[in-house]
């Protein structure tokens, strides 16, 4: 029995063994790594290269001054693609050495480096490292960050098939473009911008061998927030890297030598559309779309937009703004004070440039930009328009005098215009009677009645012309009538200075452009042209250039004078809701304008009692940001001169025979029942023929005794109120006591 039972174990065993044989098991091996494989070849062939994940994608638009300085981001990622030719050869080989030595040569799945990469993460030297540039590409572009197995098997597939498609180069730029390095910081532009604030192109070995070494990991390796140990960590990863590149032949030993440590500096926010940045934004956006670029497009991001924009110039034109305007309000505190607006446009007239432009107080806390909306009245501003249309055209009076400088008109306050079927009286400021006045004293002081019987004279339809085609916009107010001589239109203060540089470019087109350059991995945006054909005559051109130098050298527009020749002209709208000054040096045009807004947006108010008691007005507070601004803009004055072909000069105002006086017809324009011809008067007082016009420039008709302020013409005060007419103009300069002082 005992003899049995041992056979039967040895037979047992021998089953056993019978069973699993070597040969059995490697049959058996060679068997799963068949399984494996065909299961691999099928997951090969089922699984596609996908489409680009959705943040992958995205990248912000970048916007930058003229010098090239960045000035805002725009985005909800921030990142601006750049193709290899941007990268320093030596940074690029500097992320091959931290990360993949055999990127070159491999198929794209490296076994070696991922077990590296397990034990890499085990003993706490950080995650990545494990896999190929070509893996952690695909997992940036393709796929999500999500650690699980199938997106681990759908990455090696991916990589393959990848590996095999692109070439190395275009494998090596998704990956520098696609990888987070901390910061908030996508893709190496970003990242050198975060870190070292340079441009991508601009970094060198050093620097690139330290974004190398913390894309490891971007927390514990940014050296201004890691503690010790993280600096140790990144210290060492940036030497391994750099060791790397020497034993790879990419970096000489003697320049390794040379390497010492690019500390990074400290973080700060990536600057974004907020406070007045963001006016500049929305204007260049805005022209781009002008040029057939689909909003889609630039939302999509991946931007790089230069502006023409001069930062000195705009941080002048801000801090002038600031200076004389917001200093003295309260917008918190003070309901009136919440209702001022300001905005200003700024161009080269030579160049078309938009140099400076000042949207308002800041487009997170007012969206709209004051600089480019149409929605108020230009007032007195349009005036020089209605001149050179007149001088253009060669018009000429009712009474048959050429319209000039030295004609002569009659400005009674609310004088009824004759030639006209559509009934017109406005009502001078403080509704002031001047008698007979040339048409450059009536220019200095803004008087409405002379205009208007200026526009009749000219003919509406031809000043209509003549307004569109230095560039100002059509709408449903621009209506062809004598009350458009005030300026009832709608017009943005980037609109005027359109016009104005035309007239400043001796009558050729400027067409205001605040884009320099426009590029994006697909396209390239050229700049528009900025100036063109002419649209007025040299002469006409410089002769309102020349009435213009009256009003800021003794006129309305005194407080815009400075150590700069100046031609200019102020404006201020129907029921004062906004106040204008527009003008130009040789050199700088620029349009400034206060609005009445009530604080939500939602509809105009007066802007009497705000920025001082009283009426508000072009010769004031605007006029003043004006000189400021263009003082700085101009490093403190300037000696060019206006090289002028003008035809008509002045040498004194006719005498009147009369004192002016107040009108004792009552405030406000005609009804159509004061439209008789019977009873319209008749301009009275006038030469028969225009008074001699020697060459030379016009004899001021006053000269102010002090600085700023003119002597003999009437002045805004508390007691002013609005006249009732459309585009009726408060067109003196404030007197000092009506300027509010700063807020404490």
């Amino acid at each position: 029995m005992g003899q049995a039972k041992a056979r039967g174990t040895k037979s047992e065993g021998g089953g056993i063994r019978r069973f699993f044989t070597w040969k059995k098991l490697l049959g058996t091996f060679f068997g799963l790594c068949l399984l494996v494989m065909g299961a691999f070849y099928v997951l090969y062939l089922l699984v596609p290269v996908p489409d680009a994940n959705a943040m992958a994608t995205k990248q912000s638009n970048v916007y930058k001054f003229s010098n090239g300085k960045i000035f805002a981001r725009t985005g909800e990622v921030n990142r601006e693609i750049v193709g290899l030719d941007k990268i320093p050869k030596d940074v690029q080989y500097a992320f091959v050495a931290a990360e993949n030595k055999t990127f070159f040569e491999d198929s794209g799945v490296d076994i070696k480096g991922t077990a590296r990469g397990v034990l890499n993460t085990l003993t706490g030297k950080g995650k990545q490292g494990g896999s190929t540039i070509t893996q952690q590409y695909v997992k940036n572009y393709y796929l999500t960050q999500d650690p699980t197995v199938s997106r681990k098997l759908k990455e090696l597939v991916i990589s393959l098939k990848v590996d095999q498609r692109l070439d190395k180069n275009a494998i090596l730029a998704g990956y520098l473009n696609t990888s987070y390095y901390g910061r908030n910081a996508y893709g190496i532009q970003a990242a050198a911008q975060a870190y070292y604030g340079v441009d991508a192109s601009e970094l060198n070995v050093a620097q690139g061998a330290y974004l190398a070494a913390v894309l490891q990991a971007p927390s514990q390796y940014d050296w201004t927030s890691a503690n010790a140990t993280g600096r140790k960590l990144v210290t060492d990863r940036w030497n391994y890297v750099l060791d790397n590149m020497v034993e790879e032949g990419w970096l000489s030993p003697s320049e390794r030598t040379k390497q010492s440590f690019p500390e990074p500096r400290k973080p700060k926010a990536a600057p974004g559309a907020e406070g007045t940045n963001g006016y500049l934004v929305e204007a260049a956006n805005q022209e781009l779309m002008r040029q057939g670029i689909p909003e889609a497009q630039l939302k999509a991001g991946g931007w790089s937009i230069t502006l023409n924009i001069d930062e000195k110039r705009q941080k002048e034109l801000v801090a002038a703004v600031d200076h004389q305007l917001e200093a003295k309000l309260d917008r918190k505190a003070d309901k009136a004070d919440a209702t001022v607006q300001a905005g200003a446009t700024s161009v080269d007239p030579k160049t078309g440039k938009v140099v400076a432009l000042y949207g308002g107080i800041g487009a997170t806390e007012h969206w709209l930009s004051n600089a480019t909306r149409r929605d108020y009245q230009p007032a007195s501003t349009f005036k020089p328009i209605v001149l050179a249309s007149a001088l253009e055209n060669g018009s000429t009076t009712q009474d048959g005098r050429k319209i000039g400088l030295g004609t002569v008109y009659d400005g009674t306050s609310k004088r009824p215009v004759e030639g006209s079927d559509t009934p017109f009286a406005p009502e001078n400021e403080d509704d002031r009677s001047y008698g007979p006045v040339t048409v450059q004293k009536a220019t200095n002081s803004s008087i409405n009645s002379v205009y208007a019987q200026m526009i009749v004279d000219v003919g509406p339809k031809k000043v209509k012309k003549t307004a569109l085609d230095l560039g100002m916009k059509d709408g449903d107010a621009f209506v062809e009538q004598p009350a458009m001589s005030l300026g009832t239109m709608g017009a943005s203060p980037w609109d005027m200075a359109g016009v104005y540089a035309t007239l400043a470019n001796h009558g050729e087109k400027v067409t205001p452009a605040i884009v320099k350059s426009a590029e994006h991995k697909d396209r390239t945006v050229e700049p528009v042209a900025s100036t063109g054909e002419r649209v007025l005559s040299r002469e006409a051109a410089d002769t309102v250039t020349k009435a213009m130098m009256g009003v800021v050298s003794s006129g309305s527009g005194v407080n815009a004078a400075g150590n700069y020749q100046a031609a200019g002209k102020t404006g201020t709208s129907e029921n004062n809701r906004s106040a204008w000054f527009v003008g130009y040096t040789p050199e700088l045009v620029t349009a400034v304008g206060l609005f009445g807004e009530k604080p939500d947006g939602t509809g105009q108010v007066t802007l009497t009692d705000t920025i001082n008691p009283g009426r508000a007005n072009g010769g004031g507070v605007p006029a003043r940001i004006w000189r400021e601004y263009t003082t700085g803009a101009l490093g403190g004055g300037s000696d060019a001169r206006f090289d002028l072909e003008a035809a008509d000069t002045v040498v004194s105002e006719p005498q009147p025979t009369s004192t002016p006086t107040q009108s004792a017809t009552p405030s406000g324009t005609p009804t159509d029942d004061a439209s008789d011809p019977a009873e319209k008067p008749t301009e009275t007082s006038t030469p028969t023929e225009e008074p001699t016009e020697p060459a030379g420039e016009p004899t001021p008709t006053r000269t102010p005794t002090t600085p700023g302020l003119p002597t003999g013409e009437p002045t805004d005060g508390a007691s002013g109120g609005d006249t009732g007419d459309p585009g009726g103009d408060v067109d003196e300069p404030a007197k000092p006591g009506d300027v509010k002082p700063p807020k404490p």
